[in-house]
């Protein structure tokens, strides 16, 4: 899902998963950090979101994250919206 306003352009993505646990929410932008079973195997080195939230950071942008058990995850981020060259 997109939207616009003269100032900005958010998008938000969503999944119908098994959602994030309300103490995992505010740690899942963190540097390494991987949630879940412990006795699964890990996949992946916990950096992507990291790497993501400092780029949308970067441009200007603002990055979160909503969560409901058993419902499913939503990110969002919005970005400056490009303005015309004068």
């Amino acid at each position: 899902m997109e939207a616009r306003t003269d100032d900005t352009v958010a998008t938000m993505i969503q999944d119908t998963g098994k959602g994030i646990p309300p103490d995992e929410i505010t740690r899942v932008f963190e540097k390494f950090h991987q949630f879940g079973d412990p006795e699964a195997p890990k996949r992946g080195s916990g950096l992507g979101l990291t790497i993501t939230r400092k780029l949308v950071e970067l441009q200007g942008g603002t990055i979160w994250v909503e969560s409901r058990l058993g419902e499913g995850t939503t990110f969002g981020f919005t970005l400056p919206a490009a303005t015309p060259e004068a």
